[in-house]
């Protein structure tokens, strides 16, 4: 018998599901991003979700702001709809020619709270930044969209390192263990059968990708992975889209 994706690499590939995230992943991947009630019901169904828990979940999805309603419709908020324009632009990253330049942040506030300091965290790792030291921000200026600063007290630079910009690369991201689990995505496609599998590695490999620095090729390993993961998925997400739909379609 042939060991999964998890067995093979000693670690949790594919994270299982809750009730929520089945939800929300099938509203990110929708276009527009909104469902009836009783289409949310059925993809429960699929996970072995009562109609009960489903709508439990869509309730306190609904009070904490994530879900508005629109007649029998449930439709994603402006917040999580930032996140899936965040997803689907990560399947494609709008990139320009690399000129050795690098997109520099200061953080120049001495005083911030925890809160500012997480919330300035997250932003500026979607934005596909790393921290060289506290308060010290830095990534190739190869991105077509420019960081917009998350934050009033910081300065920007454009600057160019007087170091190896490969080694300085390395050292800001873990390129290794990046390229370790886009291979295993890959293989995990190939393996999955149910539309419930499919689901799980298609949540996967769209995380993996939102956390892909998108560096210069010139700043890659030579067997740089982050293409063929991405060609790989366009592929496998077309067809398990259909498979989806024809199974949600059924539902009246």
């Amino acid at each position: 018998m042939g060991h999964t994706a998890q067995e093979r690499n000693g670690e949790d590939l594919v994270r299982p599901l809750s009730t929520r995230s089945v939800l929300l992943s099938a509203l990110l991947g929708a276009h527009p991003p909104s469902m009836p009630v009783g289409k949310l019901v059925r993809l429960g169904t699929l996970f072995g979700v009562s109609e009960g828990t489903v709508r439990v979940a869509v309730s306190r999805m609904y009070t904490a702001g994530e879900l508005a309603r629109d007649g029998e419709e449930y439709r994603l908020t402006e917040r999580l709809i930032a996140r899936q324009r965040r997803q689907d632009a990560s399947r494609w990253p709008q990139t320009q020619p690399w000129t050795d330049r690098w997109q520099m942040l200061v953080v120049t506030s001495a005083r911030r709270s925890r809160g500012e300091r997480e919330d300035f965290r997250t932003a500026m790792t979607a934005k596909r930044f790393a921290e060289l030291r506290e308060g010290l921000w830095l990534r190739p200026d190869n991105l077509i969209e420019k960081v917009q600063t998350p934050y009033d007290g910081c300065l920007s630079f454009t600057a160019q390192p007087n170091s190896d910009p490969a080694e300085l690369a390395a050292r800001l991201w873990d390129l290794p263990t990046w390229a370790q689990r886009a291979r295993a995505l890959h293989d995990a496609m190939n393996e999955s059968a149910t539309i419930p599998e499919a689901f799980a590695v298609s949540a996967a490999v769209l995380r993996h990708l939102l956390v892909d620095p998108v560096l210069p090729h010139a700043l890659l390993p030579a067997d740089w992975p982050g293409e063929a993961l991405r060609a790989r998925y366009a592929d496998f997400d077309s067809r398990f889209r259909a498979r989806l739909s024809g199974y949600l379609d059924e539902w009246k």
